[in-house]
């Protein structure tokens, strides 16, 4: 997989793909990460790449021009509609679809090329969302200062469930979302700390039995945490009889 990153501050990766999984993927072969300076494709003696909002208001805006001549340079397509199969644009944005497990791993899995489009300013005019983005995103509802920090999140999230990326092919199955609900807690040695002892089952060597609990307390997670993600979330009649009984002993705690 390719990315392509569009952004004014490419000094701000100039690390930061450089540790864990994603740099491990990059020595691999897996991925291919490449950053753009939008002002490259600027036209005058300033390299503008924003204006004042129509209409009045507080802020900047980019303007279409560099980031369409960016896009088109880049992939060949001057629209959405002309984009070779396989590639994405993606404009990150707080205005856009939740960034969540299930779009990272449709991304892992359909994507070939991915253009990120890093917002600034009070926004990025909108026909680039209207004719050039095949997708909208945002990394959660709050604003930051750009979509730099969103770039590397949404990078992150793709590129470790490509396969090969991680060093076991099931850690990515078990992890938090992807069943639909919070991951389980973890343990590690000792096995008391200033009191604290690790669950029992834990230490028991019974491997359904450590299945069920690992099951229940993920339940458990998500129903004090987020209780949001159980309302879509697909749930079996065990984990339905699990959740009954943790509400119980819950109420009884």
């Amino acid at each position: 997989m390719r990315f392509d990153i569009i952004t004014i501050f490419p000094g701000f990766f100039a690390s930061v793909f450089d540790y864990g999984i994603v740099k491990r993927a990059r020595a691999a072969g897996l991925v291919e990460i490449e950053v753009h300076d939008l002002r490259r494709w600027t036209s005058d003696r300033h390299r503008t790449v924003d204006d004042r909002p129509f209409g009045g208001g507080d802020g900047m805006v980019f303007k279409p021009e560099p980031i369409f001549a960016a896009v088109e340079e880049l992939t060949g397509a001057g629209g959405r509609a002309e984009l070779p199969t396989g590639t994405r644009v993606i404009l990150l944005s707080p205005q856009g679809k939740p960034l969540t497990q299930a779009l990272a791993a449709e991304l892992a899995t359909s994507a070939k090329r991915i253009v990120v489009i890093c917002g600034r300013y009070e926004g990025v005019d909108e026909r680039v969302a209207q004719a050039l983005a095949t997708d909208e995103v945002s990394i959660g509802d709050y604003v930051l200062s750009g979509g730099e920090p969103a770039a590397v999140v949404l990078i992150d999230a793709v590129v470790r469930l490509l396969p090969g990326a991680l060093g076991s092919e099931t850690s990515a199955a078990h992890e938090s979302f992807t069943a639909g609900t919070l991951d389980c807690p973890h343990y590690t040695r000792p096995a008391e700390f200033r009191g604290m002892r690790v669950p029992e089952v834990l230490v028991s060597g019974h491997h359904a039995r450590v299945a069920e609990w690992r099951r229940k307390e993920a339940l458990r997670k998500t129903w004090r945490n987020r209780p949001d993600l159980l309302e879509r979330a697909a749930l079996s009649d065990e984990d339905r009889r699990l959740l009954e009984e943790i509400q119980r002993e819950e109420r009884n705690a």
